[in-house]
């Protein structure tokens, strides 16, 4: 897997950059340029492609999930003066406060879903991988018929071309013997009609041979231009007699086919998810810790220092009251100070005159004040632990674990079912391989009688021993013939790319 991994990645770093530049056309193109240019710049196959990175993504999220989460987080604030609720009481804020504070949090948690969760992403990226596989196999598949279907588009061209031949060739003839009087009119009409219907023939093969380029450059992602009509495909298929065996094709695609091996990794999943439904009955366990801090500042330092002062005020009277009362008391009994504090204002915080505060505690005031944004105040770190163990939860466990099965069970019908359909795939096609092969075989000996009898009419013809009926027969049968062995030679090669799709991989 870990091959297979690094070549999907290598894919990648090949492929995307290339996509972003514009692609022209080029002038000539081998299957293997085909094969490598679609890879590049097909948007269906591309789409695909697009699946990897949220499947590496979620194998990461999920092996992530097993340690814990740390977050940051932070705030600021503005308090205007005034009355406020809260819980019943009323507050009163002569000035307007700004704020600030922080926290640095940190959670854990885990429970046998959490724990199963990788093995289940896991089988679902190599589900995706296989897929991506399978994309290019069909990709492969797709381009290489078209790739054919033009070849014979072309080929179709060449008989037709030489049927316009053949036909002119037959006109000249027939005007000649007209002209020593050997020959009717209607022999030259006959070969005129013969020679024009040979004319639109090969319009269409043209026209044909046009849309299959463009349907080819399509696949390839590609505009396909003005110079369609001039692109060259120089990818030579030699007809070769196939020895393909069945039984051991069937082997190899069973281990081979991406479709299959995608579907056995949903299969694996699936299996994944039953057990991690079944989990939901075992306990939860969970950490939580974290510290903050906060600032709060009044903005209006005047009303600060007013009720300050205003509290020193009233600090310092209770302080002289206070005197008032103890050296009434202890009178009789003078003591060193009798509990009495000498100087009341200096006790509260005021000057000698009573009226305002000291500047070094005005000035203490007023640094306890500056602490917005930064000079937080810490809260005590705490920490907190729990477990949690469903009891009741109405069914939905239960159900949650039969749609897993049910999910379960259906990926293992999909892969018996892609198993049965590979194993008849490559058995049918191994056989129409073969049956394309014998059919070209027939196609090209009567391709060689039919030119055999063309001749034969033409030499009769040329003698007098002949009618242009007979030459305007033979000349459709060798045309005929002709169109047969070309398309049987192509659905020969085109048999050989269906049992590669089959099996999954080339085999030539």
């Amino acid at each position: 897997m870990t091959g297979r991994v690094g070549r999907l990645i290598l894919l990648l770093a090949l492929t995307l950059p290339r996509a972003v530049a514009a692609q022209t056309a080029p002038a000539s193109l081998t299957l293997a340029e085909a094969l490598r240019l679609a890879r590049a710049n097909s948007p269906t196959y591309r789409q695909v492609l697009n699946d990897a990175d949220p499947a590496n993504v979620a194998l990461r999220a999920a092996r992530a999930a097993l340690f814990p989460t740390f977050g940051v987080g932070g705030g600021l604030g503005y308090t205007g003066a005034g009355r406020s609720t809260f819980g019943g009481s009323f507050f009163n804020q002569s000035s307007p406060a700004v704020s600030s504070s922080y926290s640095i949090d940190a959670q854990w948690s885990l429970n046998a879903r959490t724990w199963l969760a990788p093995g289940q992403a896991r089988a679902n990226r190599e589900a995706t991988e296989e897929g991506i596989t399978a994309a290019g196999v069909d990709l492969t598949a797709a381009v290489t018929s078209q790739y054919l279907n033009a070849l014979r588009a072309t080929a179709a061209v060449d008989v037709a071309e030489q049927q316009v031949v053949r036909n002119q060739e037959f006109l000249d003839l027939a005007q000649a013997r007209l002209g020593v009087g050997q020959a009717s009119l209607i022999d030259v009409r006959q070969a005129e009609v013969a020679k024009a219907r040979a004319d639109v023939q090969l319009l269409r093969a043209r026209q044909a041979a046009t849309e299959a380029r463009i349907e080819l450059l399509v696949r390839l992602g590609l505009p396909s231009g003005p110079t369609v009509d001039q692109l060259q495909l120089t990818e030579a298929f030699p007809l070769t007699e196939p020895d393909f065996d069945a039984p051991a094709l069937t082997a190899l695609a069973m281990g081979e086919n991406p479709a299959l091996r995608s579907l056995e990794a949903r299969q694996q999943a699936s299996t994944i998810g039953v057990r991690s439904a079944r989990s939901e009955y075992l306990p939860s366990f969970s950490v939580s810790t974290g510290i903050s801090g906060f600032t709060q500042e009044f903005t209006d330092t005047d009303v600060l220092v007013q009720n300050a002062l205003g509290g020193a005020i009233g600090s310092a009277q209770n302080c002289t009251f206070q005197n008032g009362i103890l050296s009434r008391l202890t009178s009789p009994h003078p003591s060193p100070n009798g509990g009495i504090i000498p100087d009341c204002n200096a006790f509260a915080g005021l000057d000698a005159t009573g009226t305002q505060l000291l500047p070094d505690v005005q000035q203490s005031l007023l640094d306890r004040n500056s602490v917005f944004p930064f000079n937080f105040s810490r809260q005590p770190w705490s920490i907190r632990l729990g477990v949690s163990l469903p009891i009741w939860d109405a069914f939905s466990r239960s159900s949650r674990i039969s749609q897993a099965r049910a999910q379960q069970d259906d990926a293992t019908e999909q892969v018996r079912a892609r198993r049965l359909e590979v194993a008849g795939q490559v058995q049918a096609r191994v056989s129409g391989v073969r049956t394309a092969w014998e059919a070209a075989r027939i196609q090209e000996l009567t391709q060689t009688a039919a030119r055999e009898q063309l001749q034969l009419a033409q030499e009769r013809y040329r003698l007098g021993n002949g009618t242009a009926l007979e030459v305007a027969d033979a000349q459709n049968a060798v045309t005929q013939a002709e169109v047969d062995y070309v398309t049987a030679v192509y659905d020969y090669h085109l048999a050989v790319v269906g049992l590669e799709a089959a099996v999954g991989r080339p085999l030539r």
